[in-house]
């Protein structure tokens, strides 16, 4: 809990929970490769330097969005609300059955052990939030990316692109796979031939580099369903269908604005992967072969 001097982050807005189902049926084992779950704080506890508190929506409402949209897997990313706790995920992927994969906030300092458990709860890999500075930052990363490269894990990164305008070099030097979250929250202003998402482009197609078709309200100028972020989202369809995964990024955290309705962030990949078979790509295979369903 706060000390007296301290104010609690404010609240966000919860998801709009009457799912609309999207235009096209999903194919069997689509997924949905970044989201949040949250926990009780009476049981899991508040991060004291968390970023805003979360709406009260827990894992069962989560799996009902999976149910009404088509999704029958998914992949949790902890949120700095728990901090590095990452018991909140390790639970919602055992009461889930082995639908859900995990992306767990490291400390430095993490043991072996402690890596090999987590491994063996379903984690995949772990975030760095170079954005809000949450989680490790990147020399850290590079550190831990090397300890858990064996376990055949990423490193995930929020990052804003333009500000690596030599990213696919970086990339090449990185001793793990990378995941760049949100199609690397590309500048709609520079469009699509900007530096740094030109060389998120050159970086995917090494096949070491992997991004997500997701959240386009982080950077996008427009309303719902945010169409100034489909050229990007199309440049990378057509320059690398097989390092790229879906993700709702549900339930929508500290967003301005109108709260996006998930379905029809859904229907955008209408739009985004026209094609049935490479939407398949996307939602099936890739995640398939990124998080060891």
């Amino acid at each position: 809990m706060p000390t007296s001097n301290q104010t609690e982050p404010p609240v966000c807005p919860g998801p709009d929970l009457n799912t609309r189902k999207p235009s096209f049926v999903l194919p069997p084992g689509a997924t949905d490769s970044h989201a949040h779950v949250f926990g009780e704080r009476a049981k899991y506890g508040y991060a004291d330097d968390r970023q805003y508190t979360p709406p009260p929506v827990f894992l069962k409402d989560y799996l009902a969005m999976h149910d009404a949209v088509g999704f029958t897997r998914g992949v949790i990313v902890q949120s700095g609300v728990h901090g590095t706790n990452n018991q909140v995920i390790v639970d919602a992927m055992a009461q889930a059955n082995g639908r859900l994969r995990g992306i767990a906030l490291l400390r430095e300092d993490i043991t072996d052990a402690e890596l090999a458990a987590l491994d063996k709860a379903g984690v995949r890999g772990f975030r760095a939030n170079l954005v809000a500075k949450i989680g490790v930052q990147f020399d850290a990363a590079k550190k831990l990316a090397a300890r858990v490269a064996p376990l055949g894990w990423h490193a995930q990164f929020l990052m804003d692109i333009e500000n690596f305008p030599d990213f696919d070099r970086i990339a090449a030097e990185f001793p793990s796979v990378m995941m760049i979250d949100h199609m690397g929250r590309p500048d709609v202003a520079k469009g699509v031939n900007a530096q740094g998402f030109q060389a998120l482009i050159r970086a995917l197609k090494t096949g070491r580099v992997w991004t997500k078709l997701s959240a386009p309200y982080r950077t996008s100028r427009a309303a719902m369903p945010y169409d100034d972020l489909n050229p990007f989202a199309q440049a990378l369809v057509a320059a690398a269908p097989d390092q790229l995964v879906f993700g709702t990024d549900w339930p929508h955290v500290m967003m301005d604005g109108a709260m996006p309705n998930t379905g029809t962030l859904v229907e955008q990949l209408a739009v985004w992967v026209p094609d049935a078979g490479l939407r398949r790509k996307v939602l099936v295979e890739n995640p398939a072969r990124l998080y060891r369903f």
